[in-house]
Parts: structure tokens; C-alpha cells; sequence
């Protein structure tokens, strides 16, 4: 298992998104964004999560958010039937980037692309940044699936141990969290073993790790960029926004408060 220590913040930043969407006033807007995703994987690929992995990631996602299992049945049910939103709602991808020069990837579900593309480039004009051109940054970053674990209490071995049993390809620190990274096929597998094993697992999702970082080191930049990222996942039809920063932990913490 190799190690890539240019992961810097981001098992952080992924941690306090999920404690800022655990505790969070937007729970509403989340648990819509969650259902979307699993409305569109089964619309695409059939309602049962055995045979379609975009499903099985979705729902995965979505209990890691503790979302009822009445709503991810709702919304497998309303993407496999002859449901006419369901229908309207297409992947879009948007490439540009941030303060400093980060590479910025927003994945978007949605039923209006005019309105999604104006308002994903104004929030890029309004926070120091610009939308680039198809294929800009998405050369950057690759397709993984991740499991975060708590770093208090775990042993590192044993992690890696079950992790590997899973089909994990990867186990590394970041700040207090573990880092499991696995092919997105094996994500299921992944927390499954690494649940048996007895490990707390505090997300699992599948998410876009970029082969290079940009370093921020000081904290208005970092600010900056957060305010960016916040501001393009605010928005209803965006599902996911990725990033290739490379923050000290402190910084981040910091920026994101």
C-alpha cells in the first residue's frame, strides 16, 4: 500500500462538512441533495444496489449523513419508476479555478443547466475565481472511494489490516482522521470490513483526490478559497465540490470557522 502524503486538510475539510451538515439548520437542503443522487442512480441504473454501483455509493453516502432509510426507499422508488422529475435531471460538470490557482471541479445535478451555469459563475466571480473550459482542471483529479475513520483510539495496523481485507488500496493519516482509500468499486466492501472489524467509520463517499496539490499557507487565501467552496456547494443543484489544496490542518480550521 502506497502512501500520498500530498493529502493534506482534505480528510480534514471533509470532516467538518459532515459535522457542519450532522448539526446543521440545512439538513433539508442536504438530505434533497443526497436523495437526488440516489433518485438518478436508480433511474440510470436499476433500484438494486447489488447490480449498481452509482446506487450503492449513493447510499452509502447518504446513511454516512444519517439519513433515514424511509427517505434513500423514497427516493430508490421515485428514480425507478415513471417519475417526470426524475427524468429532467442530468450530471453537469464544471471546471475552473480559485484564489491562488486551485483547481476547482463542481459536480452538478440538475434540471436547468442555464440556471445552474449562472449561478455556479457567479460564485466563481464573486470569490476570486473563474470558470475555465471543459476538460480544464478534471485531468487533475481521480475517481476514489474514501472511508474516514477516527484517528483517537485506532491502531493503525489493525485498520490497515481490515482495511486491506476489504480491498482497500490505501490507509494513511490525516491530522485526526484515517484515510481509507479504495477503486470506487470497493467502497461498499471497504466499510463493511472495516465496520466488522469493530472501527467507527465517520464518512464514506465517493470522491475525487487530486494528483497534485497547490499549497496555502496563509490563512486570508485559505479563507478565501473556503468561502468559494461554501458558496458553490450552497447552491441546491450542486452535489459535489472538489479541490486540489494542500491547507495545514490549523489553517483550515481557522479559514472554516
Amino acid at each position: 500500500m502506497g502512501s500520498h502524503a500530498l493529502m493534506s486538510g482534505h480528510s480534514k475539510w471533509a470532516s467538518i462538512k459532515h459535522k457542519k451538515g450532522a448539526a446543521d439548520k440545512k439538513r433539508g437542503v442536504l438530505f434533497s441533495k443526497l436523495s437526488r443522487a440516489i433518485i438518478v442512480a436508480a433511474r440510470d441504473g436499476g433500484p438494486d444496489p447489488s447490480a449498481n454501483l452509482a446506487l450503492a455509493n449513493a447510499i452509502e453516502k447518504a446513511k454516512s449523513y444519517s439519513m433515514p432509510k424511509d427517505n434513500i426507499d423514497r427516493a430508490i422508488a421515485r428514480g425507478s419508476g415513471a417519475d417526470a422529475d426524475a427524468a429532467a435531471y442530468e450530471t453537469v460538470i464544471y471546471e475552473g479555478y480559485g484564489p491562488e490557482g486551485v483547481a476547482v471541479l463542481v459536480e452538478a445535478l440538475t434540471d436547468n443547466r442555464n440556471r445552474t451555469a449562472a449561478e455556479v459563475r457567479s460564485a466563481f466571480a464573486k470569490n476570486d475565481g473563474n470558470l475555465g473550459s471543459t476538460g480544464a482542471v478534471a485531468w487533475l483529479f481521480e475517481r476514489r472511494g474514501r472511508v474516514l475513520v477516527p484517528a483517537e483510539g485506532t491502531d493503525e495496523d489493525e485498520l490497515t489490516l481490515a482495511a486491506a481485507e476489504g480491498g482497500a488500496e490505501d490507509v494513511s493519516r490525516d491530522g485526526d482522521v484515517y484515510e481509507v482509500i479504495a477503486e470506487p468499486e470497493a467502497l461498499v466492501s471497504v466499510r463493511e470490513a472495516v465496520e466488522a472489524a469493530g472501527f467507527s467509520v465517520e464518512d464514506a463517499d465517493v470522491t475525487m483526490i487530486p494528483k497534485t496539490t497547490v499549497a496555502i499557507d496563509d490563512e486570508s487565501s485559505a479563507k478565501k478559497l473556503v468561502r468559494l467552496i461554501e458558496s458553490l456547494e450552497e447552491n441546491d443543484d450542486v452535489q459535489d465540490v472538489y479541490a486540489n489544496f494542500d491547507i495545514p490542518e490549523r489553517v483550515l480550521e481557522a479559514a472554516a470557522s
